[in-house]
């Protein structure tokens, strides 16, 4: 079982046996949403399905309408419509699931969350994405493969913490409670703001960019690296407090992972993120 990184060589091994095996392109672009679909369409790992953030991994509509179970720019859907997406593709709870994309593992630690969050252990994120893959010379292949047979997949208890608003704010200045924002640092200091209505950052929290968790050929840093720098980040601070956050719960589980590769064991997510909270006026805002 493979529950955090898997590398290329590993599940090119995985692929010539016999084990339960899906494979999940989560390509996207913020700006251009179709965007996503379309890289996946002209080249993917050969027989992945595509999960798109929009439809698969985000509940569309007013949360009270349709049941989310956060808020947010991509509020993550129930837990019970999400299993419904896995049946519908053939996903079952025996598959070992891996998840990549070739932006930097921005996009594709949302399915290695939400799996986890599933209670399904056995998924990991490639390590290097699309482009270890290809530079490898492994097989891909284009377009849409064909459906495949619908599966009935159960749900098991949640395997990672979902952080709601309200604790987040009821915890905010205690010691109980460590917020790293995974935004970039122009993004959290409130310089600039793309995509949210007010800039900033959530009083107290900290700043690490996730991309701070590569190196620069696209793979993470060895652990005993991260779990330095993440002590460095935290000081006195008990990395069990540590709950992650960003723009809208997306870029922020590299953090969430890395902290688990780090072997400073599986921190809580505030799904809604910074787009959630800055859109309530009464909520305090810090910058600088």
């Amino acid at each position: 079982m493979y529950s955090t990184l898997i590398t290329v060589a590993q599940l090119q091994a995985l692929r010539s046996t016999s084990h339960p095996l899906m494979v999940f392109d989560c390509s996207f672009d913020l700006a251009q949403p179709q965007a996503g679909r379309e890289m996946y369409e002209q080249v993917h790992i050969a027989g992945a399905v595509y999960a798109d953030l929009d439809t698969a991994l985000s509940a569309k509509g007013d949360r009270s309408v349709t049941g989310a179970a956060s808020g947010g720019r991509h509020p993550l859907p129930a837990r019970a419509t999400f299993a419904a997406w896995l049946s519908s593709i053939g996903f079952d709870n025996a598959m070992q699931a891996v998840v990549y994309d070739r932006q930097g593992v921005n996009y594709c630690g949302r399915l290695w969350w939400m799996l986890k969050w599933l209670g399904h252990e056995n998924v990991a994120v490639l390590d290097g994405g699309l482009l270890a893959w290809q530079a490898a010379g492994a097989e891909v292949g284009s377009g849409s493969p064909p459906p495949g047979k619908a599966s009935n997949y159960a749900l098991a208890p949640e395997g990672c913490a979902l952080i709601a608003i309200e604790t987040v704010a009821n915890h905010l200045g205690r010691n109980s409670q460590t917020l790293i924002d995974a935004r970039g640092a122009p993004r959290y200091r409130g310089e600039v703001e793309p995509l949210d209505p007010v800039a900033g950052h959530i009083p107290g929290a900290l700043n690490r960019p996730f991309t701070s968790n590569l190196n620069a050929d696209g793979r993470f840093k060895p652990s005993d690296q991260l779990r330095a720098e993440f002590l460095t980040l935290l000081g006195e601070r008990d990395p069990a407090t540590v709950v992650h956050h960003c723009g809208s719960g997306v870029s922020a589980i590299p953090n969430l992972l890395a902290m688990e590769i780090a072997g400073l064991g599986r921190t809580a997510l505030f799904a809604g993120s910074w787009s959630e909270w800055c859109n309530d006026p009464t909520r305090p805002v810090a910058q600088g």
